[in-house]
């Protein structure tokens, strides 16, 4: 389980087959073979590791649901170590179980911050909700704004320097996970006789 609150941005180092290897800093810290750490959003095991980096293995799963195999050495990722029970809560909770692609559509300047707009496939767009939570590549972020086929974030200055989005422009592919709770909302509206245009009225889930 992890937060969306972005620890580092690490670099590839190396790709040997379905072997990443990437060079960090901070994450290393506290870190050993067998621990989860989120690369890019998605929710991977440390193979290996040494005084200047980690490794972790890509299965076919993950290939097929993320943008890891497009990514080449020198590339940065967006890196976060598993949460702790000590840790603060600061964005909400990621599973690192990427649900699919959307694309960087455009970013603009809205006062000190930028508004980014993403495109994402009907199956990602029914469960945002304006206000709602939505990890952009391991990054927790508020939808400010969305459409049927679109959704917007507002990203602080801080963030846009320290994550792979300040490097990302329009038609770059992004990482996407919805919120939890929304799938469970939907899991049970059959159960408990709710149906799901409720659901969307009442702003639970977004409407597709």
């Amino acid at each position: 389980m992890f937060t969306g609150i972005v620890e580092e941005l690490g670099t590839v180092k190396a790709l040997r087959g379905q072997k990443f290897t990437i060079a960090g800093r901070k994450v290393l810290e506290g870190l050993a073979v067998g621990d989860s750490i989120a690369v890019d959003g998605a929710c991977l095991t440390v193979v290996a590791m040494d005084a200047s980096s980690f490794s972790v293995d890509l299965s076919p799963e993950t290939l097929s649901r993320t943008t890891l195999g497009e990514r080449r050495a020198g590339d940065g990722v967006n890196l976060e170590r598993a949460l702790t029970p000590q840790s603060r809560l600061g964005g909400h909770f990621v599973q690192g179980h990427v649900d699919g692609t959307g694309r960087l559509l455009s970013v603009t300047p809205q006062g000190g911050a930028r508004l980014a707009r993403f495109g994402a496939p009907p199956e990602i767009m029914r469960y945002l909700v304006e206000k709602g939570f939505i990890a952009v590549d391991g990054i927790s972020l508020t939808v400010t704004a969305l459409d049927g086929s679109s959704f917007a974030v507002s990203v602080i200055p801080y963030t846009f320097e320290n994550t792979t989005l300040g490097r990302k422009g329009p038609g770059s592919q992004v990482n996407l996970e919805i919120d939890i709770l929304a799938k469970y909302v939907e899991k049970l509206q059959g159960k408990n006789g709710v149906t799901l245009d409720l659901l969307q009225r009442q702003g639970f889930i977004g409407g597709s």
